[in-house]
C-alpha cells in the first residue's frame, strides 16, 4: 500500500499556496507535514483528502490515479470536524459542548482510528492536549497504525511533536518542499538555513568566508563581533562567493560554556552572560560575544549568573554553512 503526491500545485486567484510539493508514504509510516503557520500544510492535507481540487500535479493510491476523484471516492478518513460539530454528531443534539477541547481532541482522534482503512489524514489533532495526554495518544496513534498497517499523514507546526511521533518528515515552507527525512536527519543536518531555523532553536550567525574554497578547514569572519570561526569540512556548493555573506548555523546545546581551560580547536570566544532563562530540566543562556549574541542550552544552573564573564566554544564539526 503507498501514496504518491508529484507536483501537486494550489492556488487561491493570484496566490500560489503549492508549488510542486511532492514525496510518497508507505505502509504502517506516519509522515509529518511540518513548517510554520501559512507554510501551506493544511491546504496540502485537505487537496489530498479531495476536499479541494488541486491546481496541478497528481495524487496515487496503490498506483491508480486519484486526483480526480472526490473525497468519498478516494475513501481517505479526514476528520474536519469541530469539537462542537463532533459532540453534535455524536449525540444529536444541538446543546453545546461541554466538553474541553482537548477531550474532543481525544474523541475524534479515536473515532478516526476506528474508521480509517487506508489512509488517515490529521491537521493539528493534538494541539488542545496537554503534554500527558497527548503522549498518551501518540502512542495510541503509533500502535493503531502498525496494528492495522495504515498511512497516517499528519500536518504539525511543532517540530518536537514531530520527532515524537513521525517516521519521515516533509518540511515545508512557503508552499515548497524544503526537505524530507527522517527527525532526526532534519534536526542534525538541515538542508537549508531556512530549515535549521525553523526546526528547533539554532544560531544563525552571519559571516564571510576568508579562506579558498579548497581549504579543508573553512575559517569564516563573523559580520557581528569579528571573530575568526573554523567549520567543519563543506560541500564547495554551500558556499556563498567570498565577498558575500554565509549562514552559519550550531544548535544551542552544542555550544560549551567554561569558565577556565578549554580546548583552542573548539572556536573559543570571550563572552559575557546577558540573560539566564530557566526551562525546568535545561537552563537556556543568552550570551554577548561582543556583539554578537548567541544562545546555549545547559543542563542546570550553577554558578551562572547575569554579567559574569565565561568562555565559549564553538566546535567547528558542529558548524554548518549555507549560503545566505
Amino acid at each position: 500500500m503507498s501514496l504518491k503526491v508529484e507536483n501537486l500545485s494550489k492556488r487561491y486567484e493570484q496566490n500560489w499556496v503549492l508549488k510542486d510539493v511532492s514525496f510518497d508514504a508507505g505502509e504502517g509510516e506516519i509522515l509529518g507535514i511540518f513548517g510554520v503557520t501559512g507554510a501551506g500544510k493544511s491546504t496540502l492535507i485537505r487537496l489530498i483528502s479531495g476536499v479541494e481540487p488541486c491546481n496541478g500535479g497528481a495524487i496515487s493510491f496503490n498506483s491508480k490515479d486519484v486526483t480526480t476523484l472526490s473525497c468519498d471516492e478516494r475513501n481517505f478518513h479526514f476528520p474536519r470536524v469541530t469539537n462542537d460539530s463532533f459532540w453534535k454528531s455524536l449525540f444529536k443534539t444541538e446543546k453545546k459542548s461541554a466538553l474541553a477541547d482537548g477531550e474532543g481532541q481525544v474523541l475524534a482522534l479515536n473515532e478516526a482510528l476506528e474508521k480509517a482503512e487506508s489512509v488517515l489524514l490529521l491537521d493539528d489533532s493534538f494541539c488542545y492536549m496537554d503534554r500527558l495526554l497527548r503522549h498518551e495518544n501518540y502512542n495510541k496513534l503509533k500502535e493503531k497504525v502498525r496494528q492495522n498497517k495504515l498511512i497516517v499523514l499528519i500536518a504539525t507546526n511543532d517540530f518536537d511533536e514531530a520527532m515524537m511521533l513521525c517516521d519521515r518528515v516533509v518540511v515545508i515552507d512557503k508552499g515548497e518542499v524544503l526537505q524530507i527525512g527522517t527527525p532526526d536527519e532534519i534536526y542534525l543536518n538541515p538542508a537549508s538555513s531556512r530549515t535549521a531555523y525553523v526546526s528547533g532553536r539554532n544560531n544563525l550567525i552571519v559571516a564571510r568566508r576568508i579562506t579558498s574554497n579548497k581549504t579543508e578547514t573553512p575559517e569564516f569572519q563573523t559580520i557581528k563581533g569579528e571573530h575568526r570561526l573554523f567549520t567543519q569540512k563543506t560541500e564547495k556548493s554551500r558556499f556563498a562567493p567570498i565577498n558575500q555573506n554565509n549562514i552559519l548555523t550550531i544548535r544551542p546545546e552544542h555550544i560549551s560554556i567554561s569558565f577556565g581551560a578549554s580546548f583552542p580547536e573548539d572556536n573559543l570566544l570571550k563572552a559575557k552572560i546577558a540573560d539566564v532563562k530557566f526551562q525546568g530540566a535545561t537552563t537556556l543562556l543568552i550570551l554577548d560575544a561582543g556583539g554578537l549574541m548567541l544562545e546555549a542550552l545547559v543542563l542546570r544552573l550553577v554558578g551562572l549568573t547575569v554579567g559574569e564573564e565565561c568562555v565559549v566554544g564553538l566546535p567547528p564539526d558542529r558548524i554548518q554553512v549555507f549560503k545566505n
